[in-house]
């Protein structure tokens, strides 16, 4: 039973265990011990994202990992896929992102990678967690780690996502809005597009430790919208706090969610002759419209459980790559190891560059069919183990006969039950939703 670490690392309100500056500090000591293999001087690059909480736990961090004799490279305000690509560039032995992704401020979480790039297993998740049992194995006093800043680290990442586009595609003439949540990309994400020629109008570009994914970011794009039209924008991307995730607006105002950009990177691909694998990897979220354009292309979606990790584990198993969610992770392994909006985001603009069609247009690769997700939250308990929430879900199986999905399952982050249907009937999808959903309450009560 994991204590610690949920379906993307270790998640929780600042000051409240697990997420305290102790904890952190036992977490630098575990993980560095883990992953002190070999003779080699050790080294961990840290990076974060722009919540008041971070100065804390960076500090627990460092004080953990050079305790046990790792040396430690501060980045500052990074992207998560940034954190991932200097952990290989710098042939680091771990990789830090002090993040609580698109959560309110008074979160904050500690997310792992190992000198791959790529998220932690579950076995070294777990070996760590046993680690944090135990006294840690702390450094002869002559071995202790250093720690140091770096300042072109941003400089590193803007240059490696710029070059997953050939040198021959510009985005002159385009004008973008770009909403960065107040989070880890506010800086670097702007010079991106700008330097390859977007007239940008940023947003959300304006940390103050406390404003991150507040009432902007891809959870709350209302703020891009009004400015994608208000402006006159071809296109709007927001980020989250992170900027593992975006999500697009088109020039009406219009979200577009991350299954019709899977759609259209890997029919795109598809026709240039470089996607791998068949098909296209994500999750058992993603809308069943996506599934049957795909076989209209002759490629496939394959499905995983909820969590990007999972996504690229498959696409990884399959030789994949081009994977994500609907929420906006887009993993684009030929170019990252994790998911990345700003990249993932600079393959739609050369797409919208290169066809010459509004984005309303070009984003729109297919119908999706009624798709209804409802949260339900509880206080405690296992509510899904209720026999009468699961009469109501073998009900609801039965209604949709074929015909449609169910997805019920509890959050690895917060302590709610989430429940999903789809189906081409949308009064059908919307009575399982609530039928479920009344089940959960009074279950949960």
């Amino acid at each position: 039973m994991r204590k610690f670490f949920g379906t993307d690392g270790i998640r929780g309100l600042t000051n409240r265990a697990p997420m305290t500056a102790e904890t952190a500090m036992r977490v630098g000591m575990a993980a560095g011990a883990h992953f002190l293999r070999g003779d080699h001087k050790h080294r961990v690059v840290i990076g974060k994202d722009t919540r008041l909480s971070g100065y804390m736990l960076e500090n627990a961090l460092v004080a953990g990992f050079t305790s046990v004799g790792m040396d430690v490279v501060q980045v500052g305000p990074m992207p998560t896929p940034a954190v991932a690509m200097l952990t290989r560039s710098m042939r680091a032995d771990l990789g830090v992102m002090i993040s609580a992704s698109h959560n309110p401020f008074l979160d904050n979480g500690i997310k792992l990678f190992g000198p791959d790039g790529y998220k932690l297993s579950d076995e070294d998740e777990m070996q760590i967690e046993f680690l944090l049992t135990q006294e840690a194995r702390l450094a002869d006093p002559s071995h202790i780690g250093r720690a140091k800043r770096i300042d072109d680290a941003r400089g590193r990442y803007i240059h490696a996502v710029k070059q997953s586009l050939p040198e021959s595609v510009r985005l002159d003439g385009l004008k973008m809005v770009l909403d960065c949540a107040n989070g880890a990309a506010y800086n670097s994400a702007p010079t991106v597009f700008w330097e390859l020629g977007a007239d940008v109008v940023a947003i959300g570009v304006e940390p103050n430790g406390t404003n991150i994914n507040a009432q902007c970011g891809s959870t709350a794009p209302g703020l891009l919208q009004e400015t994608v039209v208000a402006s006159g924008a071809d296109i709007g991307v927001a980020l989250d706090g992170d900027a593992d995730r975006l999500i697009i607006v088109d020039e009406k105002g219009a979200i577009v969610d991350g299954d019709q950009i899977m759609a259209l990177i890997g029919a795109s691909w598809a026709r240039q002759g470089r996607l791998k694998g068949g098909g296209v990897v994500a999750t058992v979220m993603s809308n069943m419209g996506l599934e049957r354009f795909l076989q209209g292309e002759g490629l496939t979606l394959e499905r995983t459980k909820v969590g990007d990790r999972y996504v690229l584990e498959r696409m990884k198993s399959g030789g994949f790559n081009v994977g994500g969610e609907q929420s906006g992770h887009m993993i684009l392994s030929d170019h990252a190891t994790t998911g990345d909006g700003t990249l993932a985001a600079l393959q739609v603009l050369a797409e919208l560059v290169g066809a010459g069609k509004p984005a309303s247009e070009l984003l729109h690769q297919f119908d999706p069919v009624p798709q209804l997700l409802k949260n339900v939250r509880f206080a405690g308990g296992k509510p899904l183990d209720n026999a009468q929430v699961q009469a109501a879900i073998a009900e609801g199986e039965a209604a949709l006969n074929g015909r449609g999905r169910l997805v019920i399952r509890a959050s690895g982050t917060e302590p709610v039950i989430r429940v999903m249907a789809e189906g081409d009937d949308a009064g059908q999808v919307e009575r399982v939703v609530d039928l479920i959903c009344d089940a959960v309450r009074v279950a949960a009560a």
